[in-house]
């Protein structure tokens, strides 16, 4: 483990106004043995050229670099997968190109895992900050809670049971922390291109259900950013976030079908009921609509009441995980 190469591979798309800045974050790590890889999904602004100027100056602190580009854009999940097809380290640490890792970073992650050799995919703590990474912007530290009891990430949760947890719904909201084993996400495939720009959530079902628990270290590892030209845009209050209405195809071919029949429909309903909110003036976090929201996939919902009663009412269920 000690000595150990690690590839960060950082994605990139427009992002010349942030790109340095999380280039300057992994030469400064404390960990020595590192890859670097940008892999570039066609930028139409001046990204590459600011990475070849980067690269040039601060290309000897490396084992390797590679600097990836395409003629075409392609969306996030196969711009990931260009990153992992030539990275040769033992473990892979992704970058949103603008987030940065604390400078300890890797060396936190190969630490931990020599401690605990089972582990194939390690998250951490993340903090959030306001468009700039400086004291007065940081808005808060995320898992709060990643031990308690109904957490996914509490101790005595296997593989199977976060699987059936991750089906109801994407409860990893510490992504940019993750540290994944890269030969264990080549044997499941990597990233699911068919679904352009959510490359996380499919991941965490395709590990969790080929058996491969998800673990936590209670450190803070990355610095993510909010900011108005994020691809998910995460500064507007929004009630249900837009992208949210991308997803049924995701759904139809990783969700419904490995669900009971009853969670199933209690899930399409709601997705039904959530269709309203595709109006912005609706999708707001207000509480007239946070009340519609409430009769259009809760009260109105006879699923719901049906499943309320079958865990009052039947002891014994097969699926009894899922309620």
């Amino acid at each position: 483990m000690l000595g150990s190469l690690v590839s960060v591979v950082i994605t990139t798309y427009n992002s010349s106004n942030f790109v340095v800045e999380a280039l300057d974050s992994v030469a400064i790590q404390a960990w020595k043995e590192l890859e670097l890889i940008i892999t570039d999904d066609c930028s139409v602004d001046d990204t590459q050229a600011v990475c070849r100027l980067w690269l040039k100056k601060n290309g000897h602190r490396f084992v390797r670099t590679d600097l990836l580009t395409v003629e075409r854009n392609a969306g996030i999940s196969a711009n990931a997968n260009r990153g992992l097809q030539v990275a040769k380290g033992e473990w892979i640490k992704f970058l949103a190109v603008d987030d940065s890792l604390k400078v300890n970073c890797i060396e936190d992650n190969m630490s931990y895992i020599a401690r605990h050799p089972e582990i194939r995919v390690l998250f951490s703590k993340v903090e959030v900050y306001r468009d700039t990474f400086s004291g007065e912007n940081l808005i808060k530290t995320i898992p709060d809670e990643a031990f308690h009891p109904e957490s996914i990430m509490a101790p005595d949760r296997d593989a199977k049971s976060q699987y059936k947890m991750l089906l109801l719904c994407d409860r990893i909201h510490f992504t940019p922390s993750v540290f994944l084993h890269r030969e264990t996400l080549l044997s499941i495939g990597g990233f699911d291109e068919r679904f352009k720009r959510m490359e996380d959530y499919p991941l965490w079902l395709k590990l969790t259900r080929g058996g491969h628990r998800l673990h936590f270290m209670d450190k803070v590892t990355v610095n993510y950013r909010q900011h108005s030209g994020a691809v998910n845009n995460t500064t507007i209050d929004y009630l249900i976030k837009p992208n949210y209405f991308e997803t049924e195809a995701f759904r139809k071919e990783y969700i419904y079908p490995n669900l009971p029949w009853d969670i199933r429909w209690n899930e399409r309903f709601r997705w039904y009921g959530l269709q309203v909110f595709r109006c912005n003036w609706l999708n707001r976090n207000r509480k007239l609509n946070r009340l519609l929201m409430a009769l259009f996939t809760s009260w109105m919902n006879p699923f719901k009441y049906y499943i309320y009663f079958k865990k009052r009412i039947v002891k014994n269920l097969k699926n009894k995980e899922f309620y």
